[in-house]
């Protein structure tokens, strides 16, 4: 285990849409901000983490459920994309150590907790990590949602896994600060701005406590419920919160354009050995 000055910060990173990384000939360059800001994680952190724990905004589960096999495959959870992407491959190792590790933190915690040996990457996963670490070179574990999307239970998965942080294991939330497929576009600018503005107000400015009560009443912010119709790709940052504990919170991206107007942040918590 390593000192509590090595310690690494937890992230929230908005993932984008689909299999975007295979996509540039399709897309050309609207990806091009959030890939560079991925691509900027290793420095920030400063070092290669020995694993990754993420949470996916697309795996949801009766219990907080922990990856565990050791060659996971591709899940091709999208629909409508190009034929090319549904043979896409981001082949990092699992580690069955770690997710035995996850879960009995989750257990000794009191939370329910349960293990999966089959289930694979699904792009929540693999489109940001195509970016993060493009040699698919550092081992990898998801860890679901759990199932009726409770803030409060999702903090305390945080709290839960904090000490990973000290084990050389990267934390990252993987969902999207604004969600909703039927308002996209210059219709949702607005909204969309008013709440990504509510969020960063709640996570980068507030005080710890205060931070976890916004969060915790997420619903009361302004265009909470046209930026997220179904919260899942929000729980994700709440695991990196409380995982964060005290330690502040910085905006790493932001775009007020994202795919035609819409305002979109990724954070992290905590600090990093490689800056800014």
């Amino acid at each position: 285990m390593t000192t509590t000055t090595n310690r690494l910060p937890t992230y929230f990173i908005s993932h984008g849409g689909g299999p975007w990384p295979w996509m540039k000939a399709e897309m050309g360059d609207t990806y091009a901000q959030l890939e560079a800001a991925l691509a900027d994680m290793p420095r920030q952190i400063g070092r290669r983490p020995r694993a990754i724990l993420m949470v996916s905004a697309h795996w949801e589960r009766p219990a907080f459920t922990v990856q565990a096999n050791p060659h996971p495959p591709m899940v091709y959870d999208y629909g409508g994309f190009p034929l090319h992407t549904y043979s896409v491959r981001y082949d990092a190792p699992g580690d069955p150590a770690l997710a035995e590790r996850v879960h009995g933190l989750l257990t000794a915690a009191g939370l329910p907790a349960a293990l999966d040996a089959e289930r694979g990457y699904d792009h929540g996963m693999f489109s940001p990590m195509k970016a993060i670490y493009p040699d698919a070179d550092v081992p990898v574990v998801q860890l679901s949602l759990k199932r009726g999307l409770d803030p409060a239970e999702h903090l305390a998965l945080g709290r839960a896994l904090a000490p990973l942080r000290d084990e050389d294991v990267l934390i990252v939330g993987s969902g999207l600060s604004y969600h909703n497929l039927r308002a996209f576009g210059p219709q949702a600018a607005a909204p969309a701005k008013a709440f990504d503005d509510w969020l960063t107000r709640t996570v980068v400015d507030a005080g710890p406590a205060e931070r976890e009560q916004g969060l915790l009443a997420w619903e009361a912010a302004p265009a909470a419920r046209i930026a997220h119709p179904r919260e899942e790709h929000l729980l994700p940052l709440m695991v990196a919160v409380g995982a964060a504990g005290d330690e502040p919170g910085v905006r790493i991206y932001h775009q007020d354009d994202f795919v035609g107007g819409l305002a979109v942040s990724s954070y992290r918590f905590g600090e990093a050995a490689g800056g800014r």
